[in-house]
């Protein structure tokens, strides 16, 4: 009988090893997520420049700023959120789909919708006829955020002009790195019916 039980605790033991993720696990690894390598790269330059001939108090915030945006993503925040407060449909780059040659993909936020958690939203688009505060479009954009970054987009009531309340990382125009940047009117993304954002989507 004794023997019996101990049979059933090694047994429950090996199942427990097999089905559960080990608590010793190392972190995900972020040395290949492409956030993190351009996000250490900007952090580097600016503590060398600090080092070298001292730093504004506005480059001491930004370096403030991107070593908060590194510890999330090695906390594991390897993913960015949007939310969409502009009154109408907002064109978002997410996940992009297994046959896609793109880096990333265009989905479409309702207004007043937010991307779910674990679901990587990498930015904006925004159309020729966009006005946003401290941007000059005169093309088509994509505006980039890094992991660990929550984008919340508003609409002035009476221009119609869109804030952010953070800086892009990047700004891409058609034939800038590996993004769709299509040339698609406002009216055109408003007919849209927005994305079923969900976590089956997330990309490892």
């Amino acid at each position: 009988m004794k023997l019996l039980k101990i049979a059933l605790v090694v047994i429950v033991f090996l199942i427990n090893l097999t089905i559960a993720p080990p608590s010793w696990a190392d972190k995900p690894k972020v040395s290949k997520n492409s956030d993190y390598i351009e996000l250490t790269k900007s952090l580097d330059r600016l503590l060398e420049e600090k080092e070298s001939q001292g730093i504004t108090p506005e480059q001491k915030q930004k370096i403030d700023e991107l070593q908060l945006q590194k510890a999330a993503i090695e906390a594991g925040t390897t993913w960015g959120q949007c939310r969409n407060e502009t009154g109408k449909t907002l064109a978002i780059y997410g996940p992009p789909s297994e046959d896609s040659k793109s880096e990333t993909e265009l989905y479409f936020l309702g207004d007043g919708q937010t991307t779910p958690e674990g679901w990587d939203c990498n930015g904006i688009y925004l159309t020729n006829e966009a006005k946003v505060a401290g941007i000059d479009i005169t093309q088509p954009l994509a505006f980039k955020i890094l992991d660990g970054t929550q984008l919340i987009v508003q609409a002035d009531a009476n221009t119609g002009e869109l804030s952010v309340n953070v800086p892009p990382a990047k700004v891409f125009k058609a034939g800038d790195g590996n993004w769709s940047i299509p040339n698609v009117s406002q009216a055109f993304i408003d007919s849209r019916i927005p994305s079923t954002l969900n976590a089956a989507e997330i990309d490892d």
